[in-house]
């Protein structure tokens, strides 16, 4: 398969963020990685490689350097994607037809669910064998489905009409007077419907990523934002590696909501992973600090593509387009990590992997979004970049991106872990190469 049939693959399997997680883990397993049990002591070796999960839903995975006088070389995306999650008590009888009370997951645009087919992903929580455990749940069938009320019966849809959540969004299930949701998910589920406690289930997107345009330019998918990264960073790390640093790949959960949670970018996740490295290393607490100033974090989350009907939403010197490759984000509010400094580096990192490079800050009236890298630099402070792929239809039930980006963002994530990026002072710092290569 090309990179972009893989990455269609990755986005079907991972209907959820569970599922993205565990995608990911079964990649890295087949190539070696090691999994380990966050409650359980840890016996790291150097030239090693593994990984460990959160709550299911985020992973980080790492390769052991072979010195003790390292850094850290770090990606980090999201597993989570814009949807809409079931409530715990969730059919509403109306009329003949069951609905399922749904709430709001992020900042989705929520017109673009209606009339197409949906269905639920995640994970039911179940008794076996004494123990409550995690068990993920696709309900592979087109299960589910919002219908636009007609024109007819609202005239002004074309004038624009305010959705409210409440109401608007519920998909319609099944019909009927009684239904059973348990026992639907407790079979696609393969356990007992009376095993299960509670469940934590999503609303998903049925499409399958395609290409679109005239010769194939573009592609169009579910969840692009922020999968698209995710399966980049997943990608380049089990590519490449410098044997001088942690080469480091986290995908944390819950960006789309602020990234408040534990295992979220604004928990602890990630500095309890350093610590138990630098412990392996029998690191002081200085000795620690001296590493982490000396390291470099890539967060890495889509960008807003030029949109040709909305010419004058764009920051008039700062277009960014599909296929013209990796994306650094600017901001002066810094909602992302990006300096001059850390920008200069990673611009020079992508020349030497022969990648394009484009700048993207947002028009002074149009307040964009922020990234989980300035939420993560809170907890660990690293020096930073944000970066990302062009996207057109971002938070979109389906969205657009450009069919050369990814290899793009492939290539340059392995040209991140495969070189040493070494910072000799404050605001100075230099490129070395694997000696492989």
């Amino acid at each position: 398969m090309n990179v972009n049939e893989r990455l269609f693959a990755f986005i079907k399997n991972s209907p959820s963020m569970f599922h993205a997680v565990d995608t990911m883990k079964k990649e890295l397993a087949a190539h070696g990685f090691i999994l380990l049990d966050e409650t359980k002591p840890w016996k790291l070796e150097a030239g090693k490689d593994y990984m460990v999960t959160r709550n299911h839903s985020s992973i980080i995975a790492f390769r052991m350097p072979q010195t003790d006088d390292y850094h850290y070389q770090i990606v980090a995306s999201h597993s989570d994607s814009p949807c809409f999650l079931v409530k715990p008590h969730a059919e509403l009888a109306c009329e003949g037809f069951i609905k399922l009370n749904v709430e709001v997951y992020g900042g989705t645009l929520l017109s673009t669910w209606f009339d197409r087919p949906l269905s639920l992903a995640g994970r039911l929580l179940v008794k076996e064998d004494g123990k409550i455990v995690s068990k993920y749940v696709n309900v592979d069938q087109d299960l589910l489905i919002i219908p636009n009320l007609a024109i007819h019966m609202n005239r002004e849809a074309n004038q624009g009409v305010r959705i409210a959540a409440q109401n608007d969004i519920l998909p319609l299930y099944a019909m009927g007077e009684h239904t059973d949701l348990l026992a639907c998910v407790a079979q696609a589920a393969c356990v007992e419907k009376d095993a299960i406690v509670t469940h934590e289930l999503y609303v998903y997107p049925r499409a399958q990523g395609t290409l679109l345009g005239d010769g194939g330019a573009w592609i169009g998918c579910p969840k692009l934002d922020n999968l698209q990264s995710a399966f980049s960073s997943l990608q380049a790390l089990l590519q490449a590696h410098h044997p001088g640093h942690v080469s480091m790949l986290c995908c944390f959960d819950n960006e789309e909501i602020g990234s408040g949670s534990r295992q979220g970018a604004d928990g602890c996740f990630l500095a309890d992973v350093m610590v138990r490295i630098d412990a392996a290393y029998e690191k002081t607490p200085a000795q620690q600090a001296a590493i982490r100033a000396r390291s470099f974090f890539v967060s890495c989350d889509n960008a807003h593509a030029f949109h040709p009907n909305y010419p004058q939403k764009a920051d008039p010197n700062h277009h960014v387009y599909l296929n013209k490759g990796v994306v650094i984000k600017h901001s002066a509010r810094k909602a992302y990590t990006s300096d001059a400094f850390s920008a200069a580096l990673f611009r020079t990192l992508c020349e030497q992997a022969d990648v394009p490079v484009q700048d993207f800050v947002n028009h002074n009236e149009i307040i964009g979004g922020g990234t989980l890298g300035a939420i993560s630099s809170s907890h660990v402070s690293i020096p930073s970049i944000d970066i990302g792929l062009a996207q057109l239809a971002m938070h979109s039930a389906y969205e657009i991106g450009g069919a050369k980006d990814t290899a793009y963002m492939i290539a340059a994530l392995s040209a991140f872990f495969s070189h040493d990026i070494i910072l000799s002072k404050d605001g100075e710092g230099a490129i070395h190469p694997c000696p492989n290569h």
